[in-house]
Formats: C-alpha cells, structure tokens, sequence
C-alpha cells in the first residue's frame, strides 16, 4: 500500500469549503485536477470521475461512494482495469477548526499488485492534490 496526503488551513467555515467541493457542476470552472465529477455521490452509487495530474493526460474512472458524510468527509474506491491490480481510495475530510478556519485533508490510499510499479508516476498525482487544496482555498476565502 503506498498513501498520499495533503492538507491546508482554509480560512473559511466549513460549511462553505463544504459547499464547493460538492459543486461538481462547477468543477471544470475551477478545478485543475479533477475536471469532472458525474453522478450522485449516494453511498453505494457509482460515479465517473476524470483526474489530471500535472504533466499527465489524465485518466477516468468509475469509482463507487463509499462514504458521504455533509461538512466531513466524502470517500470513493476506483479500480483500474480489474480490482486488486492498482486500486484507489481516495478521500476528502474536512476539520472544523474552533478559530473559524477548516482543514481540508485530500489522501489517497492504493492498492494492488502495480503499486511498486506505479509508485514514481504517484508523485505527479500528489502535485495534482496540492493544486487543487489551493484553489479550493482560494475560492473559498473570496468573498467572506
């Protein structure tokens, strides 16, 4: 298993962060690393999801919600090809900080036989997380 996680402080109540990161309409407006989410994100629902790493072409998967929890956490399990090869975990949490600020925490766990395969192109995948954790922050100060 090999993990990857970022974070930043967001000066912002969580309910707002909370509000644009499940805007998935708007997220070819402003995301630079997921450029689209598709579908309802219900437990147990599949949705697609199209991912850009930096200096990447990206790729899209079908991941299922495993977890959906408003102002908190929103989780997903995507499998390449066939489960078990190179599957990916990938969670979003959000920490309600008694000073008004949110930490927003982006990791994603993989799985799978490709893992030490894969594991230097992951580095392209945690630049992708940091881009999109500042404008997530950026937007989400504008306008206070």
């Amino acid at each position: 298993m090999k993990e990857i996680r970022t974070q930043i402080i967001i000066n912002a109540n969580v309910n707002k962060v909370w509000a644009i990161l499940t805007d998935f309409d708007a997220y070819p407006n402003w995301n630079p690393f997921i450029k689209y989410f598709k579908g309802i994100p219900r437990e147990g629902n599949r949705i697609e999801v199209k991912m850009v790493p930096p200096n990447s072409k990206g790729m899209i998967f079908k991941p299922t919600i495993l977890k959906f929890v408003p102002n908190k956490e929103l989780r997903w399990l995507g499998h390449t090809f066939i489960s078990g090869l190179f599957d990916g975990e990938h969670i979003f949490e959000l920490i309600y900080n008694n000073d008004g600020t949110t930490t927003f925490i982006q990791r994603e766990k993989f799985y799978g036989i490709l893992v030490p395969l894969l594991k230097n192109s992951l580095d392209n995948t945690k630049a992708g997380f940091d881009e999109m954790n500042k404008k997530i922050k950026e937007i989400s100060e504008t306008n206070l």
